[in-house]
Formats: C-alpha cells, sequence, structure tokens
C-alpha cells in the first residue's frame, strides 16, 4: 500500500462501510491516520462541526408529531442516509426535482444531500405521489430525519 491515500480511496472506504453497515473504522499509514465513525440516529452524541453543521433552532423545522405520525400509518416515508444539507435542485438556477403532488418512480431523484463536499442523490424507493416535502431548500438534515411522505400506488 502507498503512504498516500487520495480523495477516491477515501470514499471507497466510506462507500464499504455503508455496503457493510459498519459503524468504525480507523486506518494508519506511515503517519497517515484516518478515523471514520458513524453515529447511530439514538445517539445523543453530537459530531464534530466539520460534519454536522449546527442548525438555527427554527419553528418548524422539522415535521410535528402528528404529521409524522399520519406519514408512519399511510404514506411510505424516504429519511435521510446521512448528516448534510438538503438541496431540491441539481443547482441554485434550476428547477426543483419534485413538487409536492408530483408522481414519481422508483429510483427518481428526489434531493440532493451535501455531505463532506459530496453531492448524494437520493432517489424513491417506491412508485408513488408525492405528499409532502418536510425540509426547506438548504436546511440541514440528520441521519434519519424524515425527508418526503409518498402516496404509494399500486
Amino acid at each position: 500500500m502507498s503512504s498516500k491515500i487520495d480523495y477516491k480511496e477515501i470514499i471507497k472506504i466510506i462507500d464499504l462501510l455503508e455496503e457493510r453497515k459498519l459503524s468504525h473504522f480507523e486506518l494508519e499509514v506511515e503517519g497517515f491516520k484516518i478515523k471514520i465513525t458513524k453515529i447511530p440516529p439514538s445517539s445523543p452524541q453530537d459530531s464534530p462541526p466539520a460534519i454536522q453543521p449546527t442548525p438555527e433552532p427554527e419553528e418548524n423545522a422539522l415535521p410535528s408529531e402528528s404529521n409524522l405520525q399520519e406519514a408512519k400509518n399511510d404514506l411510505h416515508t424516504i429519511t435521510s442516509p446521512m448528516v448534510g444539507t438538503f438541496y431540491r435542485a441539481p443547482d441554485p438556477s434550476s428547477s426543483p426535482f419534485v413538487e409536492e403532488g408530483d408522481k414519481v418512480k422508483r429510483s427518481q431523484t428526489l434531493c440532493i444531500i451535501e455531505a463532506m463536499k459530496l453531492m448524494n442523490e437520493i432517489e424513491s424507493d417506491v412508485n408513488g405521489i408525492l405528499k409532502e416535502i418536510y425540509v426547506e431548500n438548504g436546511k440541514p438534515v440528520e441521519y434519519g430525519q424524515v425527508l418526503f411522505a409518498i402516496q404509494p400506488l399500486p
């Protein structure tokens, strides 16, 4: 193994952690050390500020308990697979990927979450009608946070 680890190799390590559902990884090679830890959603522990921005307190920033309960009862929810910043469009001058009321297909991109300068497309895993978008454009999201509610179609 070479003494230098480049950006692509780090991304491969992160992908492997996700694929294997690992929560911790450490590697030290000739003076270079990398440590990656995934904090489960039930943990009260804070992530380092470089990874998880601290949101300003806002009213209605997260969906209300009643909205979440409604979503759980008859709607399929899409949750954030990571901590990052939520974007509804590929860039500021483009239209949003989806709007409430749109028909969505499985594998259709719904949003982008930026995490550690990487743009991660979040796709629908069901065919249906988008009933609710719970996060505002440009706002931080947390792992496991509900992003969308979709009424599945048969």
